[in-house]
Formats: structure tokens, sequence, C-alpha cells
């Protein structure tokens, strides 16, 4: 298969799941207004709270559509060969109104098991986080609420990653936790959002999106086209070291962390450096 081959099937696939999207907001829409009239005919108050969720479902599932029509749109582009191939998560910080923003995946633990990121500056904040384990997303995750700070706030809340990420020019960054009721899937972290929009109907919706119409549904991706990635590398990584230096798998990526965070390297750079051989680490070294 090639280039284009791939690229226009993934187009297409979006423009489908976006016309899906449209066709479930228009239902819960129709099925609002049902309730709006039957709450003006009976009086009863169920109705209206039924009326008003429904309208929220629809929201989501509209700003599903059209994240699924940006993606469609930067794919069909890409496949005539213009630019680097899109992410699904641009789209995402498009509609935050800002270039960065990241999705992260959490185990039972809420130990990060995957990213997807619009940008560098946002794989950078996620790597971050994964590196030393405190960030927006992490609170996010764990308290299951908004999570917002700005300027000297950041680097109060998180002492170590706060500088990290001020230095790199970010002001401000948001995050919310994804998932059902009783289960947390990951958070969505916007860094430099558009003034005003953290806590509004708007940004629920895209979360809403994110949550329900592209992790949650059964047509759902949730790869994001490709996007996302499992830090395969530095699992393997870790295994190796874990081996030779003898340790748990867990100490063996708390030496990789460390390191990584201490040098000019990425995580990525690092970890396969170690696979290769041509980087050693001692469990001596610590964090």
């Amino acid at each position: 298969m090639t280039q284009g081959d791939g690229s226009a099937g993934q187009a297409m696939t979006a423009w489908r799941r976006a016309a899906s999207a449209r066709a479930r907001a228009a239902r819960a829409d129709e099925a609002a207004a049902r309730h709006e009239k039957w709450a003006v005919t009976t009086g009863r108050e169920v109705h209206l709270r039924t009326a008003e969720a429904l309208r929220s479902t629809a929201g989501a599932h509209r700003s599903s559509a059209q994240l699924q029509e940006s993606f469609a749109r930067r794919m069909s582009g890409w496949s005539r060969g213009r630019g680097p191939r899109p992410r699904f998560m641009s789209g995402v910080a498009e509609a935050c109104g800002t270039g960065s923003a990241a999705l992260t995946l959490v185990d039972g633990r809420q130990r990060q098991l995957a990213v997807a990121a619009s940008d560098g500056p946002a794989r950078a904040a996620q790597d971050l986080e994964f590196m030393l384990s405190e960030g927006p997303s992490k609170d996010a995750t764990r308290c299951r609420e908004l999570i917002f700070a700005s300027r000297e706030a950041i680097e109060v809340r998180w002492p170590c990653y706060g500088p990290a990420v001020t230095a790199m020019g970010i002001r401000e960054v948001a995050a919310v936790p994804l998932g059902s009721a009783d289960h947390c899937l990951g958070a969505l972290a916007v860094f430099d959002p558009r003034p005003g929009l953290v806590g509004t109907r708007a940004f629920a919706e895209i979360v809403g999106a994110l949550t329900r119409t592209v992790l949650l549904d059964p047509d759902a991706d949730p790869e994001l086209y490709g996007g996302i990635d499992h830090r395969d590398v530095v699992q393997q990584a870790a295994g190796m070291l874990s081996v030779h230096a003898g340790c748990h798998i867990e100490d063996a990526l708390a030496l990789i962390k460390a390191r990584a965070f201490s040098g000019a390297e990425t995580l990525e750079e690092l970890a396969r450096k170690v696979m290769s051989g041509d980087v050693k680490i001692s469990p001596g070294e610590g964090p």
C-alpha cells in the first residue's frame, strides 16, 4: 500500500465517522426537543433534565464530527504530498485555540500507558510528566477533576514539572479527566488554550467528543489513526536494563526516566541507546 492509499483510506474513515457523529447529534437533538415539549405539557422537571443531557450529548457528537472532519481534510491534503503526516491531536489543539494539546491514557493505577500529542512542545510536556510522575494530567486522572494553573502557580503546584514546563515557554495549562462514570481512561491536557475557553460548554463538548465518540464508541479508534505512542521502545529498554542490572522493571524504568531528565536526550532517544548498548545505566545512579 502506498502513502496515498493509506492516507486516503484514513480520510474516508474519518469522513464516515464524522457523518455518523452528525447523525447521532441530530437524533439527540430531536429527542431533546421531544422532552422539552413534554416538559411544557406535563410540567415535569425530569423532562427538562433529560433534554439538557441530550443537548450535551448532541454537542459532544457535533464536536466529534468537527474533529473527524478536520483530520480528514488534513489527511486528504497530505496524500497529495503537502507537509508532514497530520496528527489527530492537531485538530484537538486547533479546536482549543492553541497549537499544543496531548491525550494521555492511563491504567487502573493512573500510570501513564500511552500518549498522543499535537506537536513537539505538547509531547515534551507529557514526557516530563512521565519522567517526574507529577503534572496536570496526573492530577486530573487522580482527582477526577479539571486542573488549571497559570504562570507562577504552575511552578508552585508542581515543584519539578513546573519550572521545566515554564522554561519551554508554556504559561497556562489545563487538564481534564476522560472516561466513564466508573473508570478513568486518561486525560486531555491543553497548553496555553484560547483565553476564556476552559470551563465553557465548548470545552466540555471537546472533552465529551474525545471521551464518548473517539475513545468509548464501538466505532472508536483508540489508536487515533496511528497517533498513539505506547512507549514501546522505553518499555523494552526497561526490560533489558532490568535483566542486565538484576532489578525490577519498575526500578529500571525509574533509572531511565532519571537519566533522561538529567540529560539532553529525549526519553525515546535514550531508550534506543540503551537498547543498542551505546549507553550503560547502573542501579547506583538513582534518581
